[in-house]
């Protein structure tokens, strides 16, 4: 069996010993006051939360006013580009099954 079978079985035991140490612990009903870790938890959510209302505000802010022109101005300039090479396709494949007359 190889080292890497023993580490696996290592440390599996010893998360099921540690799961077995906490569940001899009385449970307390409610901690007295938040600890650290709730507290970076309410801290970062807060940011997080107030991240995404910026990035909506300038979303909304960009999109509505330069993207939408951007975006119309490039589909009517590819349409008219399908369009002019559809008909350079189409008179070629006309001439083409029409032969020399």
């Amino acid at each position: 069996m190889g080292t890497r079978f023993f580490l696996a079985l290592f440390l599996v035991l010893l998360v099921l010993g540690f799961e077995v140490q906490g569940a001899l612990l009385p449970q307390q009903d409610e901690p007295s006051s938040p600890t650290l870790l709730t507290h970076m938890q309410e801290s970062l959510s807060s940011y997080w939360d107030s991240a995404k209302e910026a990035a909506r505000g300038l979303y909304q802010k960009t999109y509505l006013n330069t993207m939408d022109e951007k975006l119309r101005d490039m589909y009517s300039k590819s349409t008219a580009a399908v369009t002019t090479y559809a008909g350079i396709f189409t008179d070629q494949l006309l001439s083409l099954l029409k032969g020399d007359q």
